[in-house]
């Protein structure tokens, strides 16, 4: 690597913690400005807004901003090298384009890599903050998904209904658990008014159940009523009652843990679950494919200057988050697999990278 790519980089990263820097302020006002009247409303204090929520809220801010803040670094610091005629002079020398690529590229997987780590476990921790805060304090917050008549399989052959739970108490009321044997013979139910979670114990405790075992060779229901029964099963508190963005405050391998547990239950509507864990692994390459479509974009001198070029890249950034934003929903509802919901843009834009790299004057 030489002087000229050193020095590339270090523009490069400067660049990209400033506009990071920027974009934060933008979105935090942006963000107070829109929602204040909810943070008042519902007894939020401001220490708790701006000590509590937005510091927990800055590394999903970064996570989000980071491939716009590398593109519009790229696309600047590019511009400007092409309107005073230096790209032309080293490409006039001999030096390919592709050359100049490499501190560009060295940033960019750098980054790339940087945020899949920071994206799949740094930033849950602080999210789970940010959720409950949201929760509490904001109308718009997060929706749960099933609050009554909930079905999960426990395990094969056991299944619990729940008429009702409630998230914030732990508690689900009017709980059926059936055990079925091979032959799919109901062999045990236990009915309760209302089962608990107990967080010290990892166990749900029933209170006042009833349970009849119909394992009798003469067929006769045998019942019998217990104070309670602290038992441990494979469905958890998160199980029951799930909200829409539950997977945003779990690092990659809880995620895929709980999705897997979510499929294992029966549970229904978990397409917006597995795009946001899918996104886990797609969102960081957008860093990446960006900074290659900047470096081709604003290669090459145009009338009006850097402001043009700026432009430009704003239309194409914009493009390319847009259509993330525009593919999510169908795998939300199923009508695309929710694999292929996360990573056809950033396939698209990937293959458009190529396309121009291939084009740009060399």
């Amino acid at each position: 690597m030489t002087r000229f790519d050193f020095h590339i980089i270090r523009r490069l990263l400067a660049g990209f913690v400033s506009l990071v820097a920027v974009l934060i302020v933008f979105f935090i006002v942006l963000h107070y400005v829109e929602y204040v009247d909810d943070f008042f409303d519902r007894g939020a204090t401001m220490r708790q807004v701006f000590l509590l929520y937005y510091p927990s809220y800055i590394p999903e801010i970064v996570k989000l901003t980071s491939p716009l803040a590398l593109f519009l670094a790229c696309v600047y610091l590019t511009a400007k090298l092409a309107q005073s005629l230096q790209l032309t002079a080293l490409q006039t020398s001999g030096v390919s384009l592709y050359r100049l690529l490499l501190p560009y590229l060295i940033v960019a997987i750098t980054l790339t890599g940087f945020m899949f780590w920071f994206n799949g476990w740094i930033v849950p921790k602080t999210n789970r903050a940010v959720l409950e805060f949201e929760q509490q304090y904001l109308k718009d917050a997060s929706q749960v998904v099933e609050v009554s008549d909930i079905h999960r399989q426990n395990q094969p052959g056991s299944f619990l209904t729940v008429g009702y739970y409630d998230r914030r108490s732990r508690v689900a009321h009017r709980i059926s658990l059936q055990q079925f044997n091979e032959e799919h013979r109901l062999v045990e139910r236990i009915d309760a008014p209302n089962m608990t979670w107990i967080d010290s114990l990892s166990v749900w405790r029933i209170e006042q159940p009833v349970v009849r075992d119909f394992r009798s060779s003469n067929g006769i229901e045998r019942r019998s009523h217990v104070v309670r029964i602290d038992t441990t099963l494979r469905i958890l508190p998160r199980d029951l009652a799930r909200t829409e963005r539950d997977v945003e405050s779990m690092t990659i391998p809880a995620a895929a843990e709980y999705i897997e547990d979510l499929e294992r239950s029966g549970a229904g509507s978990i397409g917006r679950t597995k795009v946001g864990f899918y996104g886990k692994f797609a969102y960081p390459f957008a860093n990446l494919i960006l900074a290659l479509i900047a470096m081709p974009l604003s290669a090459v001198r145009r009338r009006g200057g850097q402001a043009v070029q700026m432009g430009l890249g704003l239309i194409v950034a914009f493009a390319y988050l847009a259509i993330i934003k525009l593919t999510e929903p169908f795998g939300y509802s199923g009508e695309l697999p929710p694999l292929i919901a996360s990573w056809m843009p950033h396939v698209l834009f990937f293959a458009v990278a190529l396309v121009m790299l291939f084009k740009a004057r060399k």
